[in-house]
């Protein structure tokens, strides 16, 4: 038996055994659109994990991970996808920032962050997108100014994940005064539960607020939790996206399969089967969805060779709108049904929240009109786009 095959049944059996009593009640909650699900418990269930050693197993084993092969976190991604375990809440912590500071943090920056971040013991959030630099990330206005031995960060951040439950943010600010687009901005590292941050929640299609606006008036940082050079964060943020579509993907599309089953197993108990357009539309789902898992694992074959490339962009393409379209498929499915709502005064079905929530796939972590302009001018070589 393959070290990859004994790691899948010790993740396998572990799950198994300690998905019951107090966190069985756990499985299936949290994730898109339910984020607002279970938080406190989850978050006990990610401490459970972490007393066993389950969090951040691709980390270094001197960075408190497991070391595990990158075909051993294929493994366990899947696994605990395949146990409807929840919805991890430190992921941003775990497989955005985490691995960034292991490549471009100061020694004194690993000591402080990595091990709160193993036991779940911090939460971060992601600090880019603004009002006016979304998916043109490079128009950022926030500013940081150096005090003495602190930044003063200053500025609007939109869409940002979790802040409302995080307790520091990864920032974009713009450091040098005068500099434009990728020149002059620097990555830091912001408390949250200072002074000079307002979190306000915003209120999605869903009736949740899985994302906020964070204002930054005179928040201070300590100087050491810069990462990377000054004026060097545009290359220290690429590197973070890069990680952001990591190994994490393939539990991801474990996901979407059991949405894509329960879809189909609808259709088979109230006849939309019967229909032949719906029932082209779930083969084209399903092969769709193949499609996404081999350009996934085409893509972390460029990981592990150490230059991820376009495969990044054309998944992120690919199953974001496969995604959005599965939400369009489950709501046709649904039929007249699918106008009405769980109950008062908002409460949503699972197929509604799914068509709703998919919405933004397209939106989010590059949106589907940048992915498409990267893929363009860096792989094909056309001329880039005239800007004013």
């Amino acid at each position: 038996m393959s070290n990859v095959e004994e790691f899948r049944r010790e993740v396998r059996s572990w799950l198994r055994s300690h998905l019951t009593g107090e966190f069985a009640a756990l499985r299936g909650r949290g994730g898109p659109g339910r984020e607002h699900e279970a938080h406190a418990e989850r978050l006990a269930w990610e401490r459970h994990m972490a007393a066993d050693g389950w969090t951040c197993v691709g980390w270094p084993k001197e960075y408190g991970g497991r070391g595990a092969t990158l075909e051993q976190q294929v493994a366990f991604h899947e696994e605990y996808a395949l146990a409807d375990a929840p919805a991890r809440v430190n992921h941003i912590g775990e497989q955005l920032l985490g691995p960034t500071l292991i490549a471009f943090g100061t020694p004194e920056q690993r000591e402080r962050f990595l091990p709160p971040i193993v036991a779940a013991e911090e939460l971060w959030c992601q600090g880019y997108s603004e009002p006016d630099a979304g998916s043109d990330l490079a128009n950022v206005r926030t500013r940081a100014e150096r005090d003495g031995d602190q930044w003063v960060v200053t500025g609007q951040k939109v869409w940002t994940s979790l802040a409302h439950e995080a307790d520091w943010c990864f920032v974009v600010a713009r450091t040098e005064p005068g500099s434009t687009r990728h020149q002059g901005l620097s990555y830091l590292l912001v408390p949250l539960r200072g002074p000079g941050v307002e979190i306000r929640p915003i209120v999605q299609l869903t009736g949740t607020s899985e994302f906020n606006e964070v204002f930054f008036d005179g928040a201070r940082t300590h100087a050491s939790h810069l990462v990377g050079a000054p004026g060097d964060g545009w290359r220290v943020a690429m590197a973070t996206l890069g990680f952001e579509r990591g190994v994490s993907t393939l539990g991801q599309q474990v996901g979407f399969r059991r949405e894509l089953e329960a879809v189909i197993a609808l259709a088979r108990r109230n006849g939309a089967a019967a229909d032949p357009l719906i029932r082209d539309r779930i083969a084209r789902a399903w092969i769709g969805l193949e499609t996404i898992r081999f350009n996934a694992l085409r893509m972390l074959g460029g990981v592990a060779a150490g230059a991820p490339g376009s495969e990044a962009s054309i998944g992120k393409i690919f199953w974001a709108t496969w995604h959005r379209e599965l939400g369009e498929l489950a709501m046709d499915v649904c039929g007249a049904d699918g106008m009405l709502a769980a109950g008062e005064p908002y409460d949503l079905t699972d197929w509604q929240r799914l068509y709703l929530f998919s919405r933004s796939d397209t939106i989010y972590a590059g949106s589907n009109e940048i992915q498409r302009n990267i893929i363009a001018e860096r792989v094909l070589g056309l001329p880039k786009e005239v800007r004013p």
